[in-house]
């Protein structure tokens, strides 16, 4: 079972006014490169061939930069005409990606891990290999979902920005789930209404013991979110950190 990938560039990038006035915010540059081609690298290295992405009104610039994708991929182009949430913003999706296993991808993430072992053992597992989560260490912790760990370090639990964290793993948002993240994804819609966050599908996955971390230090994955972060991941394509090229 192959493995697509949704990359969600939605949102109006307000913490990055005003230079996401007439811009989407995976266009804004990452010291040479706009920060999209930094997502769409990672996915591509790790061997998808089938993208789905979502934006705004923006759209339309992404697509002039993405174009039709490289020789043997698929890229399918979503239009989310209003912000009504992340959940919405997935259903959009789910026509190009039923029935296959997902690395839902969360565009002003950037991360320096690379994915293929992961995509090849999501592609060629028959029994459902549950779902993936991207972690890093991080000092302050409480601005993100934080991994609550099991005595065996395992992740039992995950705590949408906690006063008083459980944990100093931040969880990112670049995910891989198996075939069955739709229904999941339904069961935590219809229970949660407009409070529905991605974490509510994660939490399922945890429940039957189908979750696993991959963290990987400080450097695991930077969110381009603010103007602070977006210098600091522009700081580390410029030391060679990053890497914007769909091959190795």
């Amino acid at each position: 079972m192959m493995t697509n990938a949704i990359l969600v560039a939605g949102g109006h990038g307000s913490r990055l006014y005003p230079f996401t006035r007439y811009t989407q915010k995976t266009l804004l540059p990452l010291y040479n490169r706009p920060v999209i081609d930094f997502a769409l690298a990672t996915i591509r290295r790790a061997g998808v061939k089938n993208i789905t992405i979502i934006s705004n009104e923006f759209i339309g610039q992404i697509a002039q930069h993405v174009g039709g994708g490289l020789d043997g991929e698929k890229i399918h182009y979503v239009l989310e005409e209003e912000p009504l949430g992340v959940g919405y913003a997935l259903n959009l999706a789910r026509p190009y990606n039923q029935n296959c296993r997902l690395l839902v991808y969360f565009s002003d993430n950037i991360t320096t891990l690379e994915l293929t072992e992961e995509v090849n053992r999501f592609n060629t597992t028959e029994a459902s290999p549950g779902c993936v989560l991207l972690a890093r260490e991080e000092q302050h912790p409480e601005a993100f979902g934080v991994a609550i760990l099991d005595e065996n370090g395992n992740v039992s639990g995950i705590i949408e920005k906690p006063e008083n964290p459980p944990s100093n793993l931040a969880i990112g948002g670049i995910y891989l789930f198996d075939e069955h993240f739709w229904t999941y994804l339904d069961t935590a819609m219809s229970q949660q209404g407009d409070d529905f966050s991605i974490s509510d599908v994660i939490r399922q996955y945890i429940q039957l013991g189908n979750a696993k971390l991959l963290s990987v230090g400080e450097e695991t994955w930077v969110d381009c979110g603010t103007p602070e972060t977006l210098f600091l991941a522009s700081q580390m394509v410029k030391d060679g950190k990053l890497n914007p090229e769909p091959h190795r």
